[in-house]
């Protein structure tokens, strides 16, 4: 029986099972060798998980953008409209085969677009070269989930499916709980918060399918079996995502007031550029990436070639080492002009967090 059969015969049992609190064990143990399953095929033996011949592009920029969608939902339109890279369009189906790169400027940020070939149902198993599209989609700072408003949400269900079977957690955290494996002493758990669904009998069934006999587990969280299983299999990539919701320019006001209320969504009409704007200005808000700007002694700050960093407490020893390697050997102090301080310029250290905009002058020792 292939890898695929396993998991479809697991997904049909627990489909079956009626969820209570008699059944959640059962539940969890399904659970976990379904994770199991997932593994294997999303590295396969022999080496063969890789993108693949005209999937794998060099990452370039500040970021990376993916577009993921079934077929002919507009992503190849959006795609040439934002990077002005050329991708083919057609009115039928499967018209890019291969990842088309491009890259746009916005805030002085340089972002990789990545136009992927459009999945099907069925892609986290294999089907229509998916596992490869999804591959590169795993290596993605934000993920465009492109969708064909006239369609029903149930695409994006199903998408979400689908990039869920490969590891993918759009829109997530990771969990709020530590799992430290050691070589004796059982399995000890410790709760900060009431827990609706896991309880000791769990953790112990679902940490035996992993053969962890000994391990200490802390729920800062109220944990699902799901979330614990993924601390386990430690593969998991928590991704944020904007749903794009293409062509609105078929449908009513009525209809386009009621898309605006699902959350971490942007409508837009690719073919007739409408609400490009509010889709970029969400794409920096979910890439999380701030703009400093240098300023050498004696000189005024320079505006027009920000700094880029690409996580939310950024530092001045994260700023240094983005401009050189070698400048925290020389660092003596930093002046910063900007929001994160009190006063400007205000003299700080290494470890002060910079905001968005902030202006900064690196003093060397003597």
């Amino acid at each position: 029986m292939s890898v695929v059969d396993k998991i479809a015969q697991i997904e049909a049992e627990m489909a079956r099972t009626q969820r209570n609190k008699n059944t959640m064990g059962h539940l969890g143990l399904l659970k976990a060798r379904l994770a199991k399953l997932r593994r294997e095929l999303i590295t396969p033996k022999g080496g063969g998980g890789g993108p693949g011949e005209g999937f794998d592009v060099a990452k370039t920029g500040d970021a990376r953008i993916g577009f993921v969608g079934f077929p002919s939902v507009g992503k190849s339109t959006l795609m040439n409209t934002l990077a002005g890279v050329f991708s083919e369009v057609a009115a039928y189906e499967f018209t890019t085969l291969t990842t088309v790169p491009g890259v746009i400027k916005y805030k002085g940020a340089k972002i990789q677009l990545l136009d992927l070939p459009g999945i099907i149902e069925g892609a986290k198993d294999g089907k229509g070269r998916g596992r490869q599209v999804i591959a590169v989609a795993r290596t993605c700072s934000l993920i465009f989930i492109v969708l064909d408003v006239l369609k029903p949400l149930v695409h994006k269900r199903l998408i979400e499916h689908e990039l869920e079977g490969f590891g993918i957690r759009l829109n997530k955290d990771p969990p709020g709980l530590t799992l430290r494996k050691k070589d004796k002493g059982g399995i000890n758990l410790q709760t900060m918060t009431t827990q609706s669904e896991l309880d000791l009998d769990m953790v112990k069934t679902i940490l035996s399918e992993y053969r962890i006999h000994n391990a200490d587990i802390v729920l800062k969280a109220d944990c699902t079996s799901d979330e614990l299983i993924d601390v386990i299999e430690g593969n998991r990539i928590y991704i944020p995502c904007i749903y794009v919701l293409n062509k609105i320019d078929q449908i009513s006001i009525e209809e386009l007031d009621i898309i605006y209320q699902i959350p971490h969504t942007v409508p837009l009409s690719a073919h007739h550029k409408w609400n490009f704007d509010d889709l970029l200005e969400k794409t920096w808000e979910y890439l999380k990436l701030i703009r400093i700007y240098t300023k050498p002694k004696g000189q005024l700050p320079d505006y027009e070639s920000p700094v880029i960093l690409n996580h939310e407490r950024c530092t001045v020893e994260d700023f240094c080492n983005k401009l050189h390697r070698t400048i925290m050997k020389e660092f003596k102090y930093g002046l910063v002009w900007g929001s994160s301080v009190k006063h400007n310029p205000q003299k700080v250290g290494k470890d002060h967090v910079l905001n968005d905009e902030d202006v900064v002058q690196v003093v060397k020792k003597v």
